[in-house]
């Protein structure tokens, strides 16, 4: 049985950069080898809808004709990812944003506002740089994919010859 568009697929992942290093994955295990193990979060297979938006365009078409049991890995380009990153995503932002709610900016941290998360880019002696691009904007992936569980879609051919009788 292989997925098709519209097929619920549940599968493991590992996620990788370009390097081996792993930015991202459904096994606990490999989370916590990496360093990178959140303890709020629930470990195991995650489970879309293919063919519909629901993750990256190249993860969703690596998805499509395998089985369950099939491993495979797949590099994404940033076109078929996150994107490429966008300049106009890049705000400045008066430094007394922060300093008068009694925060101090720093580079690389991660901050909640009105319009998302956003990354300090920059601080500045007057200003700050927000980021608003996704972090993996920019950057190709690797995954390596387990399918674990397909569910035929409504638009199944088993269930439409089913319906038939």
């Amino acid at each position: 049985m292989k997925i098709e568009a519209g097929d619920f697929v549940v599968f493991h992942y590992i996620g990788r950069f370009e390097n081996g290093e792993v930015f991202d994955t459904s096994y606990e295990d490999i989370a916590r080898e990496n360093e990178i193990y959140v303890e709020e979060r629930e470990y195991g297979p995650l489970g879309v809808n293919v063919g519909v938006g629901e993750i990256i365009p190249g993860l969703d078409e690596a998805l499509l004709g395998m089985e369950i049991g099939e491993k495979k890995t797949v590099t994404i380009p940033p076109e078929k990812a996150y994107g490429m990153p966008n300049p106009e995503l890049v705000i400045e932002v008066p430094l007394t944003e922060f300093t008068n709610i009694g925060m101090e900016p720093v580079e690389g941290m991660y901050v909640m506002t009105d319009s998302g998360i956003a990354k300090i880019a920059k601080v500045g002696e007057e200003s700050v740089s927000l980021d608003f691009n996704h972090p993996l904007a920019g950057k190709t992936l690797v995954f390596e994919v387990e399918i674990v569980d397909i569910e035929k879609g409504k638009d199944s051919e088993s269930e439409a010859t089913a319906d038939v009788e």
